[in-house]
């Protein structure tokens, strides 16, 4: 391998690690935000139907269905906004959300013992059952919303980190304006190679399976930010 080829060599494999620098810190950046919006909604909306509830504008059982529902929803709905393997991670903790009759099962032991049945239980304390439904759909898990936050720190920090070697890279070069051109296309490919290759492993591995789409992503990334220094 000549002087000139095994410095290109050198220069495409430091391209693909740019790139991935950037895949990686938007992966930790969109599902740190995922997380962090799913714990505010949950809660803003447990508090709303506990205040309609107590105010006796809705029965606790209404407050409860809702609840329950809502929350359901809304995991569904921000784990379609995080990456492959963000919404593979939150699979393999929990796959989906639980029914209304599986969380009322579930409170009933955890409030009044395994050896007690709803239809014994007097109204007030079915409601208490209904109240402590409300009550934990407004909460997250709190281990991982302190992992997620540090996830998120780190996302911007590489972030930061990658738009510095990018700034640096185009001030350093000759043709500005196409080494810029060509920073946007690298970071570019790198991400969307890391989604899409985080999607198909998904596809190939299933549901719950985070270290599979986590290992697609990274391939992905790379090989599309690969072909993407070829191009230049």
């Amino acid at each position: 391998m000549s002087e000139l080829s095994e410095r290109e060599h050198f220069e495409r494999v430091i391209e693909v690690l740019q790139a991935e620098l950037v895949n990686v810190a938007i992966h930790m950046s969109l599902d740190s935000h995922a997380r962090m919006l799913y714990a505010r909604e949950i809660r803003t909306m447990a508090n709303n139907l506990r205040h309609r509830a107590l105010t006796g504008e809705i029965s606790w059982r209404i407050a409860a269905e809702q609840a329950n529902e809502t929350r359901n929803v809304l995991m569904d709905m921000m784990r379609s906004r995080s990456t492959p393997v963000g919404r593979a991670a939150a699979q393999k903790m929990k796959i989906s959300g639980l029914s209304l009759n599986e969380m009322v099962a579930r409170k009933i032991r955890e409030i009044f013992g395994s050896g007690a049945t709803f239809d014994r239980l007097t109204e007030p304390q079915k409601n208490k059952v209904y109240r402590a439904i409300v009550e934990s759909a407004g909460k997250s898990n709190a281990r991982i919303n302190v992992l997620m936050r540090n996830v998120s720190h780190a996302g911007r920090g590489l972030i930061i980190l990658s738009v510095g070697i990018a700034i640096y890279n185009i001030s350093t070069a000759d043709d500005k304006v196409a080494t810029a051109g060509q920073e946007i296309g690298l970071a570019g490919a790198g991400i969307g190679g890391g989604i899409a290759g985080g999607a198909a492993a998904g596809l190939v591995c299933g549901p719950g399976a985070p270290v599979c789409a986590s290992v697609g992503a990274f391939i992905g990334g790379a090989l599309a930010a690969f072909g993407m220094s070829l191009f230049y």
